[in-house]
């Protein structure tokens, strides 16, 4: 399942990522925000991350305005390894080698375009193990 969430700063181009999503007939969910209005970021990462968690193959597309605040808040969380990615090689790196489950996205600097390219490579992308898996490992705290 794909995890869309965004703040104010993001909700352009969430909605535009969501309708290429129905589209192409497949199903996200959406934790907000639902408009402009000013909010603030943390609320819907912790948002976007608890639902990323509820399944192991769930995937999360987060976006604000640089995506550094929504990258910051979702990787609180030991189980969530997002990534601000602002090229198609940053979001296979992303995956192949630090097994990435939640992509971040700049709202403020990325057109619907780059966004769909990204999001993509992203998805189709697998992670590669081996030497990265033990680097995974130390991240959640192991040897």
């Amino acid at each position: 399942m794909i995890i869309l969430a965004c703040d104010h700063a993001g909700y352009v181009l969430k909605e535009q990522i969501k309708s290429f999503f129905n589209k192409e007939n497949i199903t996200t969910i959406d934790v907000g925000c639902y408009s402009n209005e000013s909010c603030d970021y943390p609320d819907y990462a912790k948002a976007g991350n608890e639902k990323v968690l509820e399944g192991a193959n769930n995937i999360g597309i987060y976006i604000c305005g640089s995506g550094i605040g929504m990258c910051m808040a979702a990787n609180r969380n030991p189980k969530i390894r997002a990534a601000l990615c602002n090229t198609a090689n940053f979001a296979s790196l992303a995956r192949r080698h630090n097994d990435a489950n939640v992509l971040v996205l700049p709202g403020r600097y990325m057109s619907r375009a780059k966004a769909i390219r990204i999001i993509k490579v992203f998805l189709t992308t697998n992670f590669e193990g081996g030497r990265h898996l033990r680097r995974i490992k130390k991240l959640k705290g192991g040897n």
